[in-house]
């Protein structure tokens, strides 16, 4: 297996892609990263923006995708949009964000959430691309004695959901990142690198508390393909701490 590759999720740089998402991405590829992953297009279309990513030299693998939770019937209509600007712009995965869970959950809430994420899999998978989720820290409270995330990639086939872990967020959730990937080998092939500090604000990939060395040590041998780094809170300007992260992972061969 080739190393992963690294990628930036263009959240980090909200505060910059809002007033210029297309001058952003050139930045992202100036600044060394080979590899974009989306979280909204900005009413760009996709031909531009398919140009300027090929004028940057840099590819997207991906995208987050919200599910219209709160309008169930507007799921499949709203996927649809999504997953035609994704072909357009050469992504393979399609990634829902986020899912709504209440605050004690139950079996039926999983059960119901299971049931939606493999509907939006399924039309996702009829399309030729592939569908994954990607977790916070509250996937992992325990539903009947054992964490929701395990229950919920067991009840969806893995040929059909891919899990993007969210290492900051597996160790937030008080497990082992890398027990995790080694748990679901060959069904992460894409991963978040989100670092925390102080408490529940995160930092540059590196410089908190995650153990990131444990699974660079598997990475390979699980199957990780692409490295995405993912940062929400900053002491100084978006632009550096995404460079510093990016340093940081040079620095150890990526």
């Amino acid at each position: 297996m080739a190393k992963p590759q690294v990628g930036l999720q263009l959240y980090t740089l909200r505060d910059q892609t809002e007033k210029d998402f297309l001058g952003t991405i050139s930045k992202v590829a100036e600044m060394g990263y080979e590899y974009v992953e989306f979280a909204g297009y900005f009413n760009t279309s996709a031909a531009d923006l398919k140009k300027a990513m090929e004028e940057a030299g840099i590819k997207a693998v991906s995208a987050h995708v919200g599910l219209s939770f709160n309008e169930p019937d507007k799921i499949e209509s709203d996927l649809a949009k999504q997953i035609e600007f994704a072909k357009e712009i050469g992504l393979k995965y399609i990634i829902t964000p986020w899912a709504p869970l209440p605050e004690s959950p139950t079996m039926a809430d999983v059960d119901s959430l299971a049931a939606t994420l493999e509907r939006a899999a399924r039309q996702v998978k009829e399309a030729g691309l592939m569908y994954g989720y990607h977790n916070h820290d509250f996937e992992f409270k325990l539903v009947d004695g054992k964490p929701l995330i395990d229950i919920l990639l067991e009840k969806i086939p893995a040929d059909l959901m891919i899990m993007e872990f969210d290492l900051g967020w597996v160790h937030m959730g008080g497990q082992s990142p890398a027990e995790y990937v080694k748990r679901y080998a060959g069904r992460t092939p894409v991963v978040h690198l989100k670092d925390f500090g102080d408490g529940r604000r995160d930092t540059e990939v590196g410089s908190g508390v995650v153990d990131f060395e444990s699974v660079f040590a598997i990475a390979e041998q699980a199957g990780i393909e692409y490295f995405i780094v993912e940062q929400e809170e900053f002491a100084g300007s978006s632009l550096e701490s995404a460079k510093l992260s990016l340093d940081y992972l040079r620095s150890k061969g990526y």
